[in-house]
């Protein structure tokens, strides 16, 4: 890939051979390659330009001025673009080439990719969270079973408990059943006392 920047190696405007004298000085200081395009004294060169820069890129008159940057075909910027690329340290993602060790750029493209590192560590750890509050659920429906069970088996206790209830209730205590007892047995005494004296009595009348 070869890096192509559009001059005008006659202009008798000052800014624009200001311009030009930047970007080829930068490029030049870099060691990165080029080929230098003159468009004043070649019409291809010119014509060749005026068609590949982007409509948005050109001015009002349709005519875009120098330099004009391409990576072999395709558009790289104007001077204004080429201006802020480097003042970011990203001039090698603007030219389309890969950015050599040790530059300052290549430091921003390796601190920018542990920082997506880390995004994906975090994106994993999300994503280990949720299996953690499956198990905490899971833990709520078995202490959930236990009780369960617990006071089905306090409920099936109870209800063992309850006949034993009923019977005592309705077995007399065993001192009342021993007082009926002897109440009995003094009742047949005097009943038989009674009927000994009646007969006493019976026998002194008939011998009277």
């Amino acid at each position: 890939m070869v890096i192509k920047v559009f001059v005008a190696t006659s202009s008798g405007s000052t800014a624009i051979k200001k311009k030009q004298q930047e970007v080829v000085g930068f490029l030049e200081a870099n060691k990165i390659d080029f080929q230098q395009m003159d468009i004043a004294g070649d019409e291809d060169n010119r014509k060749w330009m005026r068609e590949n820069v982007p409509g948005e890129k050109k001015p009002q008159n349709g005519i875009p001025l120098p330099p004009q940057i391409f990576n072999e075909e395709r558009y790289c910027g104007d001077f204004e673009s080429f201006f802020s690329a480097k003042e970011e340290n990203i001039i090698y993602s603007f030219l389309g080439l890969a950015p050599p060790p040790g530059t300052k750029e290549t430091e921003k493209s390796d601190a920018t990719g542990e920082k997506s590192d880390a995004t994906e560590e975090k994106s994993d750890a999300t994503e280990e969270k949720p299996e953690a509050a499956e198990d905490k659920s899971d833990s709520k429906d078995e202490k959930s079973d236990a009780t369960n069970e617990t006071e089905a088996h306090t409920e099936d206790k109870a209800d063992e408990g309850a006949p034993e209830e009923a019977q005592s209730g309705q077995t007399p205590p065993e001192g009342q059943q021993e007082g009926e007892e002897e109440h009995a047995a003094t009742g047949e005494e005097e009943e038989k006392q009674g009927e000994g004296e009646e007969k006493e009595e019976v026998e002194e009348q008939e011998e009277s």
